[in-house]
């Protein structure tokens, strides 16, 4: 995982505060059916959300391959 120094953590949450600023400013001025405004808005928040658990999946739980070696390995010993 990468490790950030303070000052370099603080810039990057100023950054993501401006980005996330400048989307929702953006996005309140579209002149759009307030339904489907309401679904882009939340829709980053969504793939993020589903880019992070899938990532925690992934990197926690070994591949189902290489378990059954192991036991396939040990059950011919």
């Amino acid at each position: 995982m990468l490790i950030l120094k303070p000052k370099q953590q603080q810039l990057t949450w100023v950054m993501f505060l401006l980005l996330g600023l400048g989307y929702f400013s953006a996005m309140s001025h579209l002149e759009i059916n307030y339904f489907l405004k309401s679904l882009i808005v939340i829709m980053p928040m969504q793939v993020v959300a589903i880019i992070y658990v899938t990532y925690l999946r992934w990197s926690r739980q070994p591949l189902r391959g290489s378990q059954k070696s192991k036991v396939n390995l040990k059950s011919k010993i």
